[in-house]
């Protein structure tokens, strides 16, 4: 298959009310080009819809029926995020002929990773077939899924994407890649192997604190962390948590580590101690690999908090480079994976893999869409 332009489309898991959409010229295996990137706002009805949906997922957590509210939520984001998709494309001068894939991940509500007793559960917010429909391209969507239900964590599933980034700028066997949303994740390369596992909360602890005590939607650029201070003491019985000595492969919901980890505290203190955390999950992160990368390359949201930038430099002890100093792009890296597996679920390669998952061997994955005219 030749390659093509793909959209890939994400909201994270922090609700910071954005649609990230990128595209990427890719056949599946290399980045070729780069296209636009946005972020799109959601229409500010459909953040409480999605924190009511979260809340009842968390009740719901795989038990019985799903709850009522996830219907209209799909619909709605569904909606929402094909909406942007065409718009996006007009603005760029792009018709849904010009566009090989959508990849659509949609909204995550409730994850689950498998705890030896029972298989990991996952549940994404996003119908394929209606977004299929209204931008009139194909869809790649619902890619955690058989991984799943082969006995895989669902997640990470960037590391291919992180391999092809850093490939592309000559860092494959010098660095690793550190995406800082919701919850961080780390990708190392060696030979064939890729290592990849989510290291701890990131932005979603802090991000839920400052909002909660002071109603801002996110600790922007570290403000509050910054006029506060850690308190080591907290700090050390945090990072005593065994998920973070835990053997790869592991992943977590952005619920799995919540803001009250700093009740007690005042809210500067509280956000420098959660912030503080974040970075030191990093460090007991790295601790885990084979050997200890000389760089990490951070993407993600979190690389423009330069107090937890500041924090992973000191506490993870390497050389902490922006995305963007090297010509990637820091904001559009979750977006753009999504395009990259898109087609490669055109394709039928693999995107989730054994050290990244803990899937069985190398797994396909995703469904696609097509609309109904066959485009």
């Amino acid at each position: 298959m030749a390659s093509g332009w793909a959209v890939g489309l994400m909201t994270g898991t922090v609700l910071d009310g954005n649609i990230d959409i990128a595209m990427l010229r890719t056949d599946g295996e290399r980045i070729e080009e780069f296209g636009p990137f946005e972020l799109v706002p959601y229409e500010q009805d459909l953040r409480p819809l999605l924190r009511e949906t979260m809340q009842d997922a968390r009740d719901w957590n795989f038990t019985g029926p799903e709850p009522e509210i996830f219907a209209r939520a799909e619909k709605a984001v569904s909606e929402a995020q094909a909406d942007a998709v065409v718009n996006f494309l007009e603005r760029h001068s792009f018709k849904a002929e010009d566009i090989a894939a959508v990849g659509f991940h949609g909204q995550t509500v409730l994850h689950r990773a498998p705890d030896g007793t029972q298989k990991g559960a996952t549940r994404q917010l996003g119908d394929g077939a209606l977004m299929a429909e209204i931008v009139g391209t194909s869809v790649g969507f619902d890619f955690r899924s058989q991984d799943v239900a082969a006995g895989g964590q669902g997640a990470p599933l960037a590391p291919i994407y992180h391999r092809a980034m850093l490939e592309r700028v000559g860092l494959l066997e010098q660095a690793a890649i550190l995406n800082l949303g919701g919850v961080g994740n780390l990708t190392f390369c060696e030979g064939d192997t890729m290592i990849a596992f989510d290291t701890g909360p990131a932005n979603a602890p802090v991000n839920d604190w400052v909002r909660d005590h002071l109603g801002y939607e996110m600790d922007r650029d570290g403000a509050t962390a910054a006029t506060g201070r850690v308190d080591e003491t907290r700090l050390a019985r945090l990072l005593s948590h065994p998920y973070l000595t835990k053997a790869y492969p592991k992943s977590l919901d952005r619920f799995d580590f919540m803001s009250s980890m700093a009740d007690g505290l005042s809210v500067a203190d509280g956000a420098a101690t959660l912030t503080a955390f974040s970075a030191g999950c990093v460090a007991k992160g790295l601790a885990l690999l084979p050997h200890k990368p000389s760089k990490i390359v951070v993407c993600g949201g979190g690389r423009r908090n330069p107090v937890l930038m500041k924090e992973i430099k000191t506490r993870a002890g390497v050389e902490v480079l922006d995305a963007d100093t090297l010509g990637l792009r820091g904001d559009a890296v979750e977006a753009e994976c999504f395009a990259y597996l898109a087609m490669r679920t055109l394709r039928g390669l693999p995107i989730s893999f054994p050290e990244a998952t803990g899937a069985p061997r190398p797994m396909t994955g995703g469904r696609v869409a097509r609309p109904a005219k066959g485009t």
